[in-house]
């Protein structure tokens, strides 16, 4: 590497600090607006992926997870009875309405497991227990909802559509894409709370036995069935994060601002790179003069500008991580991926070798004889 690059570079060590900042500041621009579209879509289907069934059966029409419509619950015998099958519970998923001390009324999203079987119940607790769930009118709630809901401590009793519940447990990061917390009940609270008749369900969670051809599974259950939709997890997941993020308004905003914060970021990166080359015209009008070649000269400006990339980049790397764990604490999460963190890197050294391309364009054109003007 021609220690000129380098030499450029910390020479001047103001411009310095003004190229990595602009830097910095298009790589935390960029992964907050793509981490939160991560985190978005993460958030429309986290009940999904963390069910540990491996098919959903819901009502006919069924198009996302909120969409969810009762049906008779006796076809669960039908899907226990079916081979391939090890395990099916029923599941509730319904809008409610959570009155908090003050009066206040809140939207929150009723969830009704089985506390005895791992399928579709909280996770993540910070307090109590799954199997707490069994006892009269208990509920488990998340602790990023606290404020919203009123909740200040375990113990607490509260109504939910004019029914007592209290809560036994608290979960910590199961974030709502709706906004409306998710409430973690046995199913027979969870009919209460929602006034369902006993014999109604919403879904029937399957586990398969160990082995199981998942596409066999599911024909043999849909020629059992009648009016249901059958998915597995993956395709469930899918389709409600395709609606959320697609159909909706809400999902095309954030989309729309992380394509933003990356045409922001790309063209702040470009014009400090592009800056920092024209302040060292004369010195390179020099390097001509005295015979330097023009592919020396481009490999100088490529060099200072992947030196500017990798500063630039470790610096961002190191905010950008104290800005994704502030948002932990936050209703939105900024997911910040391994896979994202490398692809940043690459983005880096993309734009600011980029950017120094279009610098060379104009060194290329410089008259040598410029040194000796004044």
């Amino acid at each position: 590497m021609p220690p000129l690059a380098r030499r450029n570079l910390f020479h001047d060590r103001v411009r310095l600090t003004v190229t990595l900042t602009g830097i910095v500041f298009a790589i935390v621009l960029i992964v907050v607006q793509i981490g939160l579209f991560l985190g978005f879509t993460s958030a429309t289907s986290n009940v999904i992926n963390h069910s540990n069934a491996d098919l959903w059966i819901g009502a006919k029409g069924l198009a996302y997870l909120e969409q969810a419509a009762p049906f008779s619950e006796r076809k669960l015998q039908q899907v226990r009875a079916t081979p391939g099958v090890a395990a099916a519970e029923k599941y509730i998923l319904i809008w409610g309405n959570w009155k908090r001390p003050d009066g206040r009324k809140e939207s929150v999203v009723i969830v009704g497991v089985n506390p005895d079987l791992p399928m579709g119940g909280p996770w993540n607790l910070s307090a109590g227990s799954v199997l707490d769930l069994k006892s009269a009118d208990a509920i488990i709630v998340d602790e990023l909802y606290c404020q919203k809901l009123g909740v200040t401590h375990l113990g607490q009793v509260i109504e939910i559509n004019g029914h007592r519940a209290r809560i036994v447990g608290f979960t910590r990061g199961i974030r709502s894409f709706t906004t409306s917390p998710y409430v973690f009940a046995s199913f027979k609270n969870a009919q209460t709370f929602a006034n369902l008749p006993e014999d109604r369900a919403f879904y029937i969670l399957v586990k398969a036995t160990p082995g199981a051809d998942m596409e066999r599974l599911r024909s043999e259950l849909a020629a059992r069935l009648r009016d249901v939709d059958i998915y597995t997890t993956a395709e469930f997941s899918r389709m409600t994060q395709f609606y959320w993020m697609f159909t909706t308004g809400a999902g095309i905003a954030v989309l729309l601002a992380a394509l933003l914060g990356l045409i922001v970021g790309i063209v702040i990166v470009a014009q400090t790179i592009y800056a920092t080359t024209m302040d060292h015209l004369r010195e390179f009008g020099t390097l001509k003069a005295m015979g330097a070649s023009n592919g020396y000269i481009y490999r100088v400006i490529v060099q200072q500008a992947a030196i500017s990339a990798v500063l630039g980049y470790a610096l961002g790397m190191v905010a950008s991580v104290f800005v994704v764990r502030g948002s932990q604490e936050g209703g939105a999460a900024i997911l910040f991926p391994w896979e994202l963190a490398v692809s940043m890197f690459f983005l880096t050294l993309l734009m600011c070798v980029g950017a120094a391309f279009v610098s060379i364009n104009k060194v290329t054109r410089i008259d040598p004889a410029m040194v000796f003007k004044g």
